[in-house]
């Protein structure tokens, strides 16, 4: 039913075990409601009125985690917890600004939408401006600070930034702060800090490429400072992972401000860009991911017992009264007051660093997939329809480690993202410049492994959506230059048998789509009667069948391709009673249009069923015609 739609992506935000926020949210939440007498919100919001700054970080650092748990967001909304978490961001002292703003970080990401437009209407974004005004004057402070207050700063600015970035990208009104603001100048500060902390470099750098994105108030007033300040980065040549992940969100951001380049250097920075992202797609991700777990097993064998149980001990929030304050806190880890063996305000401790390497190349290169099909993508308002919510929260950073499930889940997500971008590149370029027959031949074969390799077809409707909408277009190609297909008879059966049982509806359109492009090339071809034969009733049933009147449509579309012409597709439509099935199913096929298709269905799918169901009469007419002969 034409062309398929490229995707146009925002990077979807993943916790390390590679589960969408919402999953971490959802983890080990129990199912039954909880009155007000269990809430914690009560308690630990009047906490923060407490003249102890321990007990003021206690309560932020326990809203920050509880929050995660979305049944208790509205008890906190309830008790006007964003206005009396609000002037926390300017406490006095930098422990508690710093676990304030990170449960404002991550009751904006666990909240959604609503909650950000909300955050944004109690006018959050006039503290949390001046404190990041305020921490990027301390970078630069005259008097040489000390290493470990230096260091708090930046851990305070680095969940500024990532509050800024979920507001922003979940609200337009954040996003119209954002420009009025001249925020663009503090982030692109704590950009400047990637040679000293990437961390908070990385944090900025998302929040760019997320601000960039369609906001021409913005990009009108970009300077050459701010490019310099981007191509930097893009130039930089650290050879860490976290490194990568840095210059990939740069070259997406330089991307977004293509625009604006100046015109005498905009193909030298585009190339640039481009060279970024085909350098991070290069790292081969299934040797450096397990080389990673392996270095992070030698260190805990090297590491002493005592310390590596202490690594691993869980998480414990003890509960703080004012009285205790005179205990003083246990001990002092990264320049914060703790109560428990781990680092409550940041669930992926900093020594997990094999954890982070890993998660930023493949976050990296799932981004830098992104990108390119962005590239390859119209600027069809439609496209929004396509894109993927992110969000930055605490939340993602899951287990202590690297385990079999953490890459497995990241990598094969980033596998998807692959197949999409291949999609996409395939919708865009000519068969030349993709390398040739050879190069198509290799692809096509190569894509017939990941879904035929594993003797049945995979289940994860992502990664199959992905596969079969790379393989329609790269097997549409492949038709078009007459070039041998690599898929057999029982392959393309299978194939359809595993779509029509999938609930996505564009994975049984592009199956379809697949069954007809190879049947129509087969058509032309000797001795293939008895698998057009096969490829006529897979697509019958699913003309018939599908509740989906786009997938019928779709089936329809690909029985007048297969059986459009020649000695082997007349004898085949002869043997499977084409013509009585076809007359049978015409005012089935009608009725339907007319009853479902107003409300159900676009005003441009109606359109291409209403030429489907001239197309249908007129093929009848045509088989009539040929079985007069």
């Amino acid at each position: 039913m034409g062309k398929s739609k490229t995707t146009k992506f925002k990077r979807p935000q993943f916790n390390a075990v590679g589960l969408p926020a919402n999953a971490v949210k959802e983890a080990d939440v129990e199912a039954e409601e909880h009155d007000d007498d269990s809430c914690p919100a009560a308690e630990l919001l009047e906490k923060l009125q407490s003249p102890s700054a321990d007990v003021r970080e206690f309560a932020c650092a326990s809203i920050s985690r509880v929050v995660q748990q979305s049944q208790t967001i509205p008890g906190f909304l309830q008790r006007d917890a964003v206005r009396r978490l609000g002037p926390m961001l300017l406490d006095s002292s930098l422990a508690v600004r710093e676990t304030a703003t990170g449960a404002l970080r991550n009751l904006s990401a666990c909240g959604g939408q609503e909650v950000c437009e909300d955050m944004v209407k109690h006018d959050v974004l006039t503290p949390l401006t001046a404190l990041l005004r305020e921490c990027c004057a301390g970078f630069e402070s005259a008097a040489e600070p000390m290493k470990e207050q230096k260091n708090a700063v930046e851990d305070v600015a680095n969940e500024a930034v990532n509050l800024l970035w979920n507001l922003c990208e979940s609200s337009s009104q954040a996003l119209s702060v954002f420009n009025k603001a001249g925020l663009l100048d503090v982030v692109i500060q704590c950009l400047e800090r990637h040679p000293q902390n990437v961390e908070l470099a990385i944090s900025a750098a998302h929040c760019l490429h997320t601000v960039t994105e369609d906001n021409s108030e913005l990009l009108c007033s970009l300077n050459s400072a701010v490019l310099g300040v981007l191509e930097n980065v893009l130039l930089s040549s650290q050879p860490s992972m976290a490194h990568t992940l840095l210059r990939t969100l740069a070259a997406g951001t330089l991307w977004n401000m293509k625009a604006s380049l100046p015109a005498a250097h905009q193909a030298q920075t585009l190339n640039a860009v481009v060279a970024t992202l085909s350098r991070c797609l290069d790292l081969d991700a299934g040797t450096l991911v397990p080389e990673l777990r392996q270095a992070e097993e030698i260190r805990h064998r090297n590491t002493p017992a005592a310390s590596d149980a202490e690594e691993q001990a869980p998480v414990v929030v003890e509960e703080m009264d004012e009285e205790e304050e005179v205990e003083g806190p246990k001990h002092k880890k990264n320049g914060k007051a703790v109560r428990a063996d781990n680092d409550f305000s940041d669930l992926l401790p900093r020594g997990k660093e094999e954890l982070r390497e890993a998660t930023a190349l493949l976050t990296a290169q799932q981004t830098s997939l992104e990108i390119i099909v962005n590239m390859c993508c119209s600027d069809d308002p439609s496209d929004d329809e396509w894109e993927e919510e992110s969000s930055s929260d605490e939340s993602d950073m899951g287990p202590d480690g690297l385990c079999d499930g953490v890459s497995n889940l990241i990598m094969r997500r980033v596998q998807s993202r692959a197949l999409t971008c291949l999609h996409s590149i395939l919708s865009t370029m000519d068969a030349e410049s993709l390398g040739g027959p050879a190069a198509l031949q290799g692809a096509a074969q190569h894509l017939s492994t990941l879904v035929f390799g594993a003797g049945e077809i995979p289940k994860d409707e992502e990664f199959l959506e992905a596969v079969i909408s790379a393989m329609r277009s790269l097997l549409q190609m492949i038709a078009s230059k007459n070039i041998p297909q690599c898929m057999t008879p029982q392959q393309l059966i299978s194939l359809s048998e595993a779509a029509t049982r999938c609930e996505v509806v564009s994975v049984r359109v592009n199956a379809v789509a697949i069954l007809g492009i190879t049947g129509s090339t087969l058509a032309k071809e000797k001795g293939t009667a008895e698998t057009l034969q096969m490829i006529g009733n897979a697509l019958l049933q699913v003309a018939t069948r599908d509740a989906d009147l786009v997938v019928n449509g779709e089936a329809l579309d690909a029985l007048f391709d297969v059986f459009a012409d020649g000695d082997e597709a007349e004898a085949a439509a002869k043997n499977i009673h084409l013509l009585p099935a076809l007359k049978a199913l015409q005012p089935v096929f009608k009725a339907k249009i007319r009853k479902e298709g107003r409300g159900k269905y676009s005003p441009q799918q109606l359109c291409v069923l209403d030429n489907i169901k001239v197309n249908l009469r007129r093929f009848i007419g045509y088989l009539e015609k040929v079985a007069k002969k």
